[in-house]
């Protein structure tokens, strides 16, 4: 079915992300796999084509969009390479811009948007700790008030660009006596002492993306990197969690059909028994419906983004969409290898990689049971 939120101006944005994505990102795969990373240069080479300031102001160095489809091509395209790459730089573009733009103070968005938007300042985000998981709430990490600043100890897990942040938009507890209500954002800089970086962790999937453990043993944060208000920092994050959700749908479903149209080719050239392996009755009916699937969900998702770029898509809208479109790509994509055969078992072919790639998806920005539980509790259930 064809999709009808896009427009011409749109479909020229694609096709320059396309062709990013063919020069700058496919032929360095091997390598960023090899190295469990993203080369500095092919950040770079985004923030040079402005793919990284779309919803910044120009006067610091954007294109001020001002409209979320651009997020959502860009997403598509990178996902099409490789899930771990729109994860990595979605949560730079996509993710930590809202929180520097709508959180930062003058001073705040001249020293760090700049840079931001031309991929020599990357970004993380360091929410997730060894004990919390989803439960956002229970941090651990805290900030004491000290002369000029604060002081940070504690530790956080499972960060995407976690090797090579620049900056982490990093949540501790200022109040404990607050409980969520004590929860304070500080913008914590490469080169801070007491920052450290762990191993980067191992993982089953997505392996080119930088995963990391970060450690804040007594860290000095001054005061003009608090980001947004003091013991609102829970209320902040959770007014921009639907954006992160619905950015994870946009790259669940582009991931799995780009996928799906690849194993369509291959089944159609694989033979067994002297037939095409698609042509069976079986395949072409599980095909069918894996492609009605992805299409269904592809509308309900394209939904969603007109409705947040119109400022109207609600928290639970977007659980929605974040948790159907993680269980039908982990559906469709283990069906793509099943399609394969033995082949699709080989880490050399991309279905492979995919079904590794996309597992994780049912866990983060939220778990996928988190987010039946929201849904549950706006049912009145």
């Amino acid at each position: 079915m064809q999709r009808i939120i896009f427009n011409e101006d749109h479909h020229a944005f694609r096709a320059s992300a396309k062709e990013y994505c063919d020069r700058s990102l496919v032929p360095r795969m091997e390598q960023f796999l090899e190295e469990k990373t993203i080369a500095r240069a092919a950040w770079l080479e985004a923030g040079k084509q402005g793919f990284l300031g779309l919803d910044v102001p120009e006067e610091y160095g954007g294109s001020s969009v001002g409209d979320y489809r651009f997020n959502a091509v860009f997403a598509e395209e990178v996902s099409k390479v490789s899930a771990s790459l729109s994860s990595c730089f979605g949560i730079h573009y996509d993710c930590s811009a809202p929180y520097l733009v709508d959180l930062g103070t003058e001073e705040q968005k001249q020293r760090w948007l700049p840079k931001f938007c031309s991929g020599e300042l990357i970004t993380a985000i360091g929410m997730t700790e060894p004990s919390g998981g989803s439960d956002l709430a229970a941090l651990k990490t805290t900030a004491k008030k000290a002369d000029g600043g604060w002081v940070v100890n504690g530790s956080k897990t499972f960060i995407t660009n976690g090797d090579m942040a620049d900056l982490v938009i990093t949540a501790a507890r200022t109040d404990p006596s607050k409980g969520a209500k004590g929860i304070t954002l500080f913008a914590i800089e490469e080169g801070m002492d007491g920052f450290t970086r762990g191993r980067k962790l191992d993982k089953v999937g997505q392996t080119e993306s930088g995963t990391s453990e970060l450690f804040f043993t007594d860290v000095f944060v001054p005061d003009e990197n608090v980001l947004g208000e003091v013991d609102r920092g829970f209320i902040h994050m959770m007014e921009r969690l639907a954006q992160e959700r619905i950015g994870a749908a946009v790259s669940n479903i582009a991931h799995a059909t780009q996928i799906l149209d690849e194993t369509i080719e291959y089944v159609k050239g694989r033979k067994a028994f002297g037939r095409p392996v698609g042509s069976f009755q079986y395949n072409k009916f599980l095909i069918a419906e894996l492609v009605t699937k992805a299409e269904v969900t592809q509308a309900y998702v394209d939904n969603a983004v007109v409705a947040h770029d119109e400022d109207r898509l609600s928290a639970v809208d977007a659980a929605k969409a974040k948790w159907w479109s993680a269980h039908v790509q982990n559906e469709i994509l283990d069906a793509c290898v099943q399609l394969h055969g033995g082949y699709g078992y080989m880490n050399e072919y991309r279905v492979a990689r995919a079904w590794r790639d996309a597992r994780v998806t049912k866990i983060w920005a939220g778990s996928n049971e988190i987010m039946k539980e929201l849904i549950g509790r706006d049912l009145g259930l």
